[in-house]
């Protein structure tokens, strides 16, 4: 028999191996489904899942410019030491000057340089986005989870608790919590994630309801995997993607929602630089200084629609579908 026609018919080859010198009786070889080796059934490693939602993601321009102010603002952020001039915190006599080359950003109603307020007000507002939106997506997906897994009586409970807080307006809720705790960064993080997690939670089980239903879970279980191992290492990164969507979106939520309790006198006090509370104090000379309600104000803008873009390309990327 010719060699080709030794290889059609499996002749030519040791006991246990196939084409290639692969050894299916080697214990480094792992088995795939239905018997085969990983290697020969594993698709090429430019086609994996995370490529193709990075490359689908790149092809949204809104996204990616969405991508680069974060990045822009992240690196202010973090680096305001050595971008701001100015001390934030130091006053002047030049009250309300308008932007200049000593001033990029003119001065405030104290004196104090803008540009350096605007820096370090960009960490104050990412660190409130980010921390807030940790909070509410870990809470989210343990009780959209336990909801989704469970069902019954505690889904019923859970379900139920998120219904009355969802009745309540958000921006009123946070207002009648943070008078009664006292305003402050931190105060203002751990209430905007505390009542943050509904909508992932809801977002979460809705999810878990589905995937249990499928054979992969049904064999887990059959193995005797835990209910703990199903759940968070079988079901949830099958169920993560529109919870890391939502989580996205988050972030400038609850940066606008600083902002509006600072604008309110009740988020972040002085002379800490927040933007909400450099509106509430530019409104007053708009006529006069305009540039202390429209740099901040815009700069809030920018930084909110910048999450809002990500999060939609973040959505058309992780489920190609909705296309």
């Amino acid at each position: 028999m010719s060699d080709p026609e030794a290889r059609q018919h499996g002749v030519g080859f040791p006991a246990g191996q196939v084409g290639g010198g692969i050894d299916l009786l080697d214990p480094g070889v792992e088995a795939g489904p239905l018997g085969l080796p990983e290697t020969l059934i594993s698709a090429p490693s430019g086609s994996t899942m995370r490529r193709d939602a990075w490359r689908r993601f790149r092809k949204n321009k809104l996204a990616m410019v969405g991508l680069v102010v974060i990045v822009l603002l992240v690196v202010a952020a973090v680096f305001a030491p050595l971008i701001a001039r100015y001390d934030p915190y130091q006053l002047s006599s030049d009250l309300r000057k308008p932007p200049s080359g000593e001033h990029w950003f003119g001065t405030d109603t104290v004196g104090r340089d803008l540009f350096a307020r605007m820096v370090y007000g960009a960490r104050v507002s990412l660190t409130v986005g980010i921390f807030a939106a940790l909070i509410a997506t870990v809470i989210g997906v343990l009780f959209g989870a336990l909801a989704g897994f469970y069902g019954g009586f505690l889904d019923a409970v859970i379900m139920r608790i998120t219904d009355i807080l969802l009745a309540f307006p958000y921006i009123v809720l946070a207002i009648a919590i943070i008078t009664v705790i006292g305003p402050g960064q931190a105060t203002v993080i751990l209430v905007l994630g505390l009542l943050g997690w509904l909508a992932i939670a809801r977002v979460l089980r809705s999810s878990f309801l589905q995937i249990k239903q499928m054979e992969y879970v049904e064999a887990a279980r059959a193995v005797g995997a835990s209910n703990r191992r199903i759940m968070f290492k079988h079901m949830l990164p099958n169920a993560i993607q529109p919870v890391i969507v939502y989580s996205t979106l988050f972030v400038g939520s609850a940066v606008l929602s600083e902002a509006a309790l600072s604008f309110l006198g009740i988020g972040i006090n002085e002379p800490t630089p927040a933007w909400g509370l450099m509106v509430n104090q530019g409104r007053k000379f708009l006529t006069t200084a305009p540039h202390l309600l429209i740099i901040p104000g815009s700069a809030i803008f920018v930084m909110v629609l910048a999450f809002l873009f990500v999060g939609d390309g973040l959505r058309d990327a992780l489920d190609p579908k909705l296309k």
